[in-house]
Formats: C-alpha cells, sequence, structure tokens
C-alpha cells in the first residue's frame, strides 16, 4: 500500500511527530529558558476564510518555521552540503528533494477531518491521485542510502556552523498534540461529536466520533476510495458541516493552545527567535 495521508496523527506543519502529553495533565515547563521574553504577548489564533480551516492558523504556529523558511533554509543548507561534498570528491551526491503536500496542504487543512465535499465524492478519505503520485515520485528520488555516510556526517556538521537546521521544537509539537487530543474532551466539542454521530447514523453509518470514519480499516487498508468509502466521505462531510464540527474543535483547540503558551512563554519566543536568527543567515548565504 502506498503512503496515504493520515487524519488520525495532527502533524505540526513543518517537521516533526507530534509528541502527545499524557491526558489530563498539563505540560512541564523548563524554568532554565530566559525569561526576558515573558513581557511578549501570547499569540492568537488567526481564521481566514470561516469556511475554510485550511486558511485558519492555530497560536502555536507562531512558535514554528513556516513551510516556506523551512524550505528557504534547507535549500541553503542543501548548496553548502553540496559544496562539501563536492570538495570531498563525491559530486554526485543529490539532496533529497522536498516532499510534497499530501492531503492537508497547512497544518489545519485536514488536522479535524476531511471538509471539501467534491474531493469527498471524488476520492473518499484518500488524497488527490495526483498528488499521491507525485509525493511517491519525489520520495523515490531520495538516493542518500548509497551516500558515503561519514563524509555526509562531516559536510553536515559543517553546514550547522553555517546555517543551522530548521525543525518544529519538541515544546512546540508537545503543545500541538496535547491541544489536539484534550479539546476533543471539551464538552462543546463532545456535543458536536454526539450530534455528528446521530446525523450520520440516520444516513446509515455507524461511527461514534468523526475521525473514526477516516480511520475505518476498510479503508485504510484499500489503496483507491471504493464506492462505500467515497458515499462514508460525503455523508461525513455534510454531518460536519451541518454541526460546524472543524471550527467548534479548532475554537477550542486554540483556547487551550493560548493557556498552555502561556506556561511556557519565554522558552517559545527564545525559539522563536532562534528561527529568525536561522533564516537571516540562510538569506546573507543566498
Amino acid at each position: 500500500m502506498k503512503p496515504m495521508a493520515k487524519l488520525a496523527l495532527p502533524p505540526l506543519a513543518v517537521a516533526g511527530g507530534i509528541l502527545l502529553a499524557v491526558a489530563g495533565t498539563s505540560l512541564a515547563q523548563d524554568d532554565s529558558a530566559p525569561r526576558a521574553a515573558a513581557a511578549a504577548p501570547v499569540a492568537k489564533a488567526v481564521v481566514g476564510d470561516p469556511e475554510d480551516p485550511a486558511t485558519w492558523r492555530l497560536p502555536v504556529e507562531t512558535y514554528a518555521p513556516t513551510k516556506a523558511q523551512a524550505r528557504m533554509v534547507g535549500a541553503t543548507r542543501d548548496e553548502l552540503i553540496d559544496a562539501c561534498m563536492e570538495s570531498k570528491g563525491l559530486p554526485e551526491w543529490t539532496p533529497a528533494p522536498d516532499l510534497p503536500d499530501l492531503g492537508g496542504t497547512t497544518l489545519t487543512d485536514w488536522r479535524y477531518g476531511i471538509h471539501d465535499a467534491e474531493e469527498a465524492r471524488a476520492y473518499g478519505y484518500h488524497p488527490d491521485p495526483a498528488e499521491q503520485e507525485a509525493y511517491d515520485e519525489a520520495l523515490a528520488q531520495d538516493r542518500s542510502g548509497d551516500t558515503d555516510r561519514e563524509a555526509l556526517r562531516s559536510c553536515v556538521e559543517e553546514a550547522d556552523g553555517g546555517v543551522p537546521r530548521l525543525a518544529v521544537s519538541p515544546l512546540v509539537n508537545q503543545i500541538g498534540g496535547y491541544s489536539y487530543q484534550m479539546a476533543r474532551e471539551t464538552p462543546e466539542v463532545r456535543e458536536v461529536f454526539a450530534q455528528w454521530s446521530q446525523c450520520m447514523k440516520a444516513k446509515g453509518y455507524r461511527y461514534e466520533q468523526p475521525m473514526e470514519a477516516a480511520e475505518d480499516p476498510r479503508f485504510l487498508a484499500a489503496g483507491t476510495a471504493s464506492a462505500l468509502e467515497k458515499d462514508t466521505a460525503v455523508a461525513d462531510v455534510a454531518c460536519r458541516d451541518k454541526f460546524d464540527v472543524e471550527k467548534t474543535w479548532f475554537d477550542a483547540e486554540a483556547r487551550i493552545q493560548q493557556e498552555e503558551i502561556g506556561k511556557s512563554l519565554p522558552q517559545l519566543e527564545a525559539q522563536r527567535a532562534g528561527i529568525k536568527a536561522a533564516v537571516a543567515k540562510a538569506r546573507a548565504l543566498g
């Protein structure tokens, strides 16, 4: 089976997986971080088009590199590594290409599930086949497995000294994972989940929560969407729209994120400053 965009886990936009906090607990604060940034305001959520989750932005995204920043810094680092590898007599080394979007195009696009009725009718819970093909092709182009690993390690360390790599920090990932899970337990989200479930039941589908439909083993195991999957997805989107599931979930998560950000604001502001510094270095070398 080909890699498929998975709706169950909410990856934070640029890099790294989600580290989930234990449900019902608060996130630990690192007292070793600078305190000077504590006066900065806590980031807020941003909503572009209220009808399009792809245009929404969660508060914690303020403290993570954007996709554009990560790609720009990554491209500069690739150039440094490429020059280093060539100086070592290894001109054949080629950096792995950026993987294209697969499924959602932003953190919030598919974070709460599918939301486009036409795509649901065409692809069910699967991504657009053209996106899947582009993703597979980019994945196949990663030929670093045959590279002189010691030489590459040395060149990566050299690049680190010029332009630090950008990645979503463990703290940002932790807040993102925690807020996603805890928002599901808020009264308002549980209420719309129950309404969604009853709506689906009336259409002939039995699921307790929206993500259960996307995670149906019958759909995950299939390379392409069956008629049943497409019909389920269409019903899913209609019931989501009827009870405003995505926006309710987003609002609850944004509120939780603001609370958690406030507990670790100095560390997060320091990380944001580090992102800006890395971007500045990359631009200076570009």
